[in-house]
């Protein structure tokens, strides 16, 4: 998420007081089953991270996270909505939405802030692939060490694939875990009732036996004519 953000920051500063951010983030679970956690999307996402944690780089253990000559560092935005327009692009549509409280030494920008202590403190689960709001977690078959990477799915994509109930991880997690209440599910019919599709319905009928008179119309003349 570090290129979503803009270039232009603050100097270093240090906040005891969390600043409020959203981020996106892929959903784990540890390999005995008794933890939840996250990866991040980007430069993140091969280290998962717990509800609570501190930054580490995963370059070099030479500086402090986050340092002005690394990307390194937790990264966040300031509006809810910009990390919703993140969450569109095909990449990241298998991630979840959290709220977290940033805090540590940190970067200001003008769209987010890079820090370096993190607090989860929501996780908003989205859509599924087919396009239904998510209602469970199931395992992608992938992960990192100690951890096996999750997505959500609604309940008929899930299929013959054990569930983790949203319920489950927010119990393993300690936070709450929403079915995000902007989801909507996408539609390919008509939006038009039963009742109001009758005339509709009888009026093609009818244009259809016109057609149909009029080519035996046409038939019959030239029938006669040969």
């Amino acid at each position: 998420m570090a290129g979503r953000l803009s270039l232009r920051r603050t100097p270093q500063e240090r906040r005891d007081v969390p600043l409020r951010g959203y981020k996106l983030a892929y959903p784990m679970l540890s390999a005995d089953g008794t933890e939840a956690g996250f990866t991040g999307v980007s430069l993140g996402r091969t280290h998962a991270y717990r509800v609570t944690a501190e930054a580490k780089c995963a370059q070099s253990s030479r500086h402090q996270s986050p340092s002005r000559l690394c990307d390194c560092g937790f990264y966040c935005f300031h509006e809810l909505a910009d990390a919703r327009a993140l969450a569109c692009d095909p990449q990241y549509q298998q991630s979840v939405l959290l709220e977290v409280d940033a805090a540590g030494r940190y970067f200001l920008y003008e769209r987010g802030v890079r820090y370096s202590k993190q607090t989860v403190t929501a996780v908003h689960a989205g859509l599924c692939a087919c396009g239904w709001p998510a209602q469970v977690f199931v395992a992608t078959g992938t992960g990192v060490v100690g951890w096996r990477k999750l997505l959500p799915v609604c309940s008929t994509c899930a299929g013959n694939r054990p569930p983790l109930t949203l319920e489950h991880f927010s119990r393993l997690a300690g936070v709450p875990v929403h079915r995000d209440d902007r989801a909507v599910a996408f539609t390919t019919g008509s939006t038009t009732s039963a009742p109001e599709l009758v005339p509709l319905l009888s009026a093609e009928v009818a244009l259809l036996h016109a057609r149909l008179d009029e080519l035996q119309t046409q038939l019959d003349k030239l029938t006669k004519g040969s």
